[in-house]
């Protein structure tokens, strides 16, 4: 079995808390596994860190084979790892079925025109630095021998310092940056491709269709035209669900899904799961407080957690019967002492 994902000797520190010691564990592709521990043990962050939200003291995070240790949110998206928080923010001014429609990306063109849209603005950027060396070299000819040697020194210093930003700030801030520059031209290009192109609407059809057949796995396909706003606690997670499944996750992090949410929903939250998982072989790692209801909703594997460390990995079975475990959950022994009279 291929990993999905690999933690290899996760630390994470603030200031002289060590909040994560030296974690490691994998998780399979198609696998269902259960991240369980006591309050405050370390669980969110090892999230945080695999996710690119913060960024570990030591160790490395793996995403499909691919070293994402240093990579940034969005970069870790788009190898197929999608998440979700403790707490749904949904658009509460916005129906079901609309929410889903958000999180998809590169909506605006469809994948056979998005690549020569790309290519446009490749030969833009081209046309541009051709246009500057044109400028420059009419002033340097034009304004004599001094006017030449500034212009090639201010060109050149130009370069350098291009060069020097993505060698001393690194391939990511470099990426970042270049990122920002085409997030501000491409969007507008992408509007109007959409807008002057009724082509582009067939892929809007077919992101409905897909919301709608999502809202079906999750047996939700009533609520499609409800305000967020009107749904309890248990339906907006089951909606957060939906709207991270919407983004063709091949890897997803859920925490505490079913927390708050009452046991009958709740039940019906871990099924639907499993069956996400069965039908469509994504991985599923999922962060759950209560140990009991964990253990006997079809997971797996589960890896236990105390204060910071991995207590133990193994089948529900051993888990429920691992003496630690009890320890950590109960704070005693788990077994009744004799009191002397």
């Amino acid at each position: 079995m291929k990993n999905a994902l690999k933690v290899e000797n996760l630390r994470m520190e603030f200031g002289g808390l060590v909040a994560v010691k030296d974690v490691s564990f994998e998780l399979g592709e198609g696998e269902f596994v259960g991240l369980i521990g006591p309050n405050g043990c370390g669980k969110s962050t090892i999230f945080n860190c695999i996710s690119g939200l913060l960024d570990q003291t030591t160790g490395t995070v793996e995403v499909f084979g691919q070293d994402v240790s240093e990579n940034r949110p969005d970069e870790i998206q788009k190898l197929g790892l999608t998440r979700t928080f403790q707490l749904t923010r949904l658009w509460r001014q916005m129906t079901v079925v609309e929410n889903l429609m958000v999180p998809p990306r590169k909506q605006f063109l469809s994948p056979e025109s998005e690549a020569p849209m790309h290519r446009a603005y490749s030969l833009l950027s081209v046309f541009a630095v051709l246009a500057s060396l044109s400028v420059v070299a009419y002033y340097a000819i034009g304004n004599g021998v001094f006017w030449s040697l500034f212009n090639l020194i201010a060109a050149l210093g130009l370069l350098t310092g291009v060069i020097a930003f993505r060698l001393i700030e690194g391939k990511s801030e470099f990426d970042a940056a270049t990122d920002r520059i085409e997030s501000a031209f491409l969007p507008p290009l992408f509007v109007l491709h959409a807008l002057f192109r009724p082509g582009s609407r067939a892929a809007e059809e077919e992101r409905l269709a897909k919301a709608y057949s999502v809202l079906d796995q999750l047996e939700i396909p009533h609520m499609a035209h409800n305000l967020t706003s009107e749904l309890s606690g248990g339906q907006s997670k089951l909606v957060d669900i939906g709207r991270s499944m919407m983004g063709d996750p091949q890897l997803l992090l859920l925490d505490e899904p079913v927390a708050g949410v009452a046991g009958p929903l709740a039940l019906k939250i871990f099924n639907n799961l499993r069956k996400i998982v069965d039908d469509t072989g994504i991985s599923v790692l999922i962060i759950e407080h209560n140990m009991d209801f964990i253990l006997r909703q079809g997971v797996d594997r589960i890896i236990v957690m105390k204060e910071g460390e991995i207590l133990m990995q193994g089948t529900p079975d051993e888990v429920r019967g691992n003496r630690a475990v009890i320890e950590a959950y109960l704070g005693a022994a788990g077994e009744p002492q004799e009191v002397e009279e």
